[in-house]
């Protein structure tokens, strides 16, 4: 990409700190664990007192399963959401480095590269949606209220979890080990063990953590890769509420396949465009000081 030399790596970008401490990313993931509990325990404490705990039981032991409602998709959401906060609150404890430079090392997020980074693949998932879909399978739970808050919520939720895996973990590991593909590595082997689905879907969500791994590394920031994960999640929420589908925690070997080979060819070509036509080129001052 054009004037990328100009940019420090995103991966190893916590090295260029003058406050960097090699164990200050282990202090941020505690103190932001911790955060994150707590949040999640407000969350539930306020969605079980509206919709009583009988339905957050539920939701909470019913697995991906509960993603089928919007009661369930809404609260799911709204529980890693708060990973954002428990990360930014965890780095002004700590005060190794600016929270923006968990965004990107180009100076922070970029509205302009995310919104822009949704075009490619909306078309593709829409086009991969209309060719792949088959008979509904679940019941239409569409209102203009639960289409609403999902579009609020589903965005959030997928740049939450960017923020913990691209972010705090692969910055982490970059910082330690100095090696950026040993990081993209390791940040999708717990991105896929925290989803909980069988082996093949975790291979599957591995997969899919290697590519918006791999270009969070490359275009210097989540923006694109969060980008990537909001449209594909927006898409089965989508579907879901639509009754065109339904949420499951386990697969088969042809859809996982299926699935894994359009992720490899949407990753391809989001790189191929930002490498040959400068179209994710959306560069900031450069952010290296505390």
């Amino acid at each position: 990409m054009k004037e990328k030399n100009k940019i420090a790596e995103y991966i190893t970008f916590p090295r260029t700190f003058e406050n960097y401490k090699w164990y200050k990313p282990i202090l941020v993931f505690i103190i932001a664990l911790i955060i994150y509990f707590i949040l999640n325990y407000v969350v539930s404490i306020v969605f079980g007192g509206i919709y009583g705990w009988d339905v957050i039981d539920s939701i909470d032991t019913g697995g991906y399963e509960a993603l089928n409602t919007a009661v369930g998709q809404i609260y799911t959401d709204l529980g890693i959401i708060v990973a954002i906060p428990a990360i930014f609150i965890a780095a002004k404890i700590v005060k190794d480095r600016p929270f923006s430079s968990y965004s990107s090392s180009r100076g922070g997020w970029n509205f302009k590269l995310y919104f822009k980074s949704l075009i490619i693949p909306l078309i593709m998932l829409l086009i991969f949606e209309a060719l792949t879909m088959g008979e509904a399978e679940g019941t239409n739970h569409f209102t203009i209220t639960f289409l609403i808050v999902a579009l609020i919520t589903v965005p959030l939720q997928c740049i939450a979890e960017e923020y913990v895996y691209r972010a705090l973990f692969m910055q982490t590991f970059g910082s330690w080990f100095k090696i950026p593909i040993v990081a993209v590595i390791l940040q999708a082997i717990f991105f896929a063990l925290s989803h909980g689905y069988d082996n093949l879907g975790n291979f599957e969500v591995f997969i899919f953590g290697l590519g918006t791994g791999f270009l969070a590394w490359k275009t210097n920031g989540l923006e694109v890769s969060a980008a990537i994960h909001t449209v594909n999640n927006l898409i089965i929420t989508l579907t879901v509420m639509f009754g065109l589908g339904v949420t499951s925690s386990t697969t088969t070997l042809t859809d996982a396949a299926i699935v894994i080979a359009f992720d490899i060819m949407l990753f391809i070509v989001m790189y191929y465009i930002g490498e040959k036509t400068n179209w994710f080129g959306e560069i900031e001052k450069p952010q290296n000081e505390t």
